[in-house]
């Protein structure tokens, strides 16, 4: 599994000229989106199918700032995942290797009538790609 990689961008950073801190949630985001599409199910995949998947608890933990124009990787792992329940990991580290930030985001799994999905039984082929990568 690749990293995703970010710059970080000018209109990122505060008048303190880091990065500010809620840009590290929407980098979790766009590394979720990458981690999906390298597993063979992006978001428009789901979506097509019914699957919708809110996020339902995010959390960070900033270790040292970046600024404008610091090389950002992001390695997002599967920590936990039951049938309804999707944790994943991330991990932010910049160019020198220095962690940056750590957090997760859990997810749940409904369809476009907000009902709740189980994935195991009503879309296996999701479930096991799943499943496979869990710790």
């Amino acid at each position: 599994m690749q990293k995703y990689r970010h710059i970080v961008q000018y209109y990122e950073t505060d008048k303190m000229g880091i990065t500010h801190h809620s840009n590290y949630i929407r980098w979790m985001e766009e590394a979720r989106i990458d981690f999906l599409r390298q597993i063979g199910w992006d978001y428009a995949k789901l979506e097509s199918i019914g699957i919708i998947s809110p996020v339902t608890a995010v959390n960070c933990k900033y270790k040292k700032s970046t600024t404008f124009e610091d090389v950002i990787d992001i390695d997002v792992i599967v920590e936990e995942f039951k049938e309804v329940k999707l944790k994943l990991q991330y991990t932010m580290t910049n160019e020198q290797g220095e962690i940056v930030c750590q957090g997760y985001s859990e997810h749940g799994f409904i369809n476009p009538e907000g009902k709740l999905i189980r994935l195991k039984r009503e879309y296996p082929n999701f479930y096991h790609a799943l499943s496979e990568l869990a710790e």
